[in-house]
């Protein structure tokens, strides 16, 4: 990694959409990720169901592939058993998955028109997704600033190698975590990323704090190469875009989850209003696509630059926010 590859893309074609879930299209044909890795188990029993699913949201239109590592770390892998440079292995193959479904996409020639070459992020998780109990949706872990610090490192090391061309920092609950993820990325020079929170509202993070002030935060790192929300209701993204706008000048991003209502008890999921869901969430279809059509524009019109889906959308929902946005 050198240049930013964000600017660089955003330069030639605005938005940058975004995948959507991976784990819940991987259980949608029929994974079973009812385990504290969740998606990243996949590495270890079917990466060739990973390829696909990358390969499918190039198909239905996304700029960019986001790996299967969010709750890939090395204290998870190692509650499995695997240790160390395994564990490192399955991170590298993570990308490489990606990167392989991406040449396939991209040697098709049919492919390429009006497209740039897709991008590949590598997920860099919350400690919260770690622990597997839902707390990258409360914060308040208990840890300093320098703890996350420690706990991040390993994996950075790992991931800023491995061939991607950026890092997500995502579903961050606080901005203690976000300036240790930032502050350890400055020990990687030539390194992007964008960091990204989880919101329990339109104006506040996870934890209670202001989601303007939390990207302020970061104007002084440059290699934060964008801010913004994820998994978090459709129906607060226009609020937080407008607030993070009037603080920051770097592009925002947001990939909401589809609205719906995880209940923690019954692992299912229910067309309320949304609350977070889970590790190893299971459940039906997602919302209609088409429900988020209408919102996509507006968040477009509003600054958001990099715009995509989390949990509970899939590639249909991709190809809607590009068609929106085209």
């Amino acid at each position: 990694m050198s240049a930013n590859p964000i600017e660089a893309f955003l330069a030639a074609s605005s938005p940058l959409v975004l995948d959507g879930a991976l784990a819940n299209e991987l259980e949608r044909r029929g994974a079973d990720l009812r385990d504290p890795l969740w998606s990243a188990k996949l590495l270890i029993e079917r990466p060739d169901l990973i390829r696909t699913v990358h390969l499918d949201y190039f198909r239905a239109g996304a700029d960019l592939a986001t790996t299967a590592t969010y709750q890939a770390t090395f204290e998870g892998f190692a509650k499995r058993g695997i240790e160390g440079r395994a564990a490192a292995r399955l991170m590298r193959n993570a990308v490489a998955l990606a990167a392989a479904a991406r040449e396939e996409f991209w040697n098709d020639r049919a492919n390429r028109a009006g497209r740039l070459r897709p991008l590949i992020a590598a997920s860099i998780g919350p400690y919260g997704a770690m622990l597997a109990d839902g707390s990258e949706y409360r914060g308040r872990y208990g840890l300093s600033e320098a703890a996350l610090r420690e706990f991040h490192r390993p994996r950075l090391a790992v991931l800023t190698a491995a061939g991607a061309d950026l890092l997500a920092c995502e579903t961050l609950p606080c901005l203690s975590e976000a300036l240790a993820l930032a502050r350890a990325l400055e020990e990687f020079p030539g390194t992007f990323a964008w960091i990204s929170f989880s919101c329990r509202d339109g104006s506040s993070t996870s934890e209670g704090e202001d989601i303007g002030d939390c990207v302020a935060r970061l104007n002084e790192f440059p290699q934060i190469a964008a801010v913004g929300v994820n998994c978090t209701a459709p129906q607060y993204i226009a609020s937080l875009i407008a607030r993070m706008r009037a603080c920051t000048a770097k592009p925002l991003v947001v990939y909401p989850n589809s609205g719906e209502r995880f209940d923690p008890h019954t692992k299912s999921w229910s067309a309320e209003a949304c609350s977070a869901p889970a590790a190893g969430a299971t459940g039906g279809a997602t919302a209609a696509p088409e429900a988020l059509a209408s919102r996509v524009r507006g968040w477009h019109e509003a600054g958001a630059r990099l715009i995509g889906g989390c949990c509970r959308t899939g590639p249909d929902h991709v190809a809607v926010i590009r068609a929106a946005c085209r």
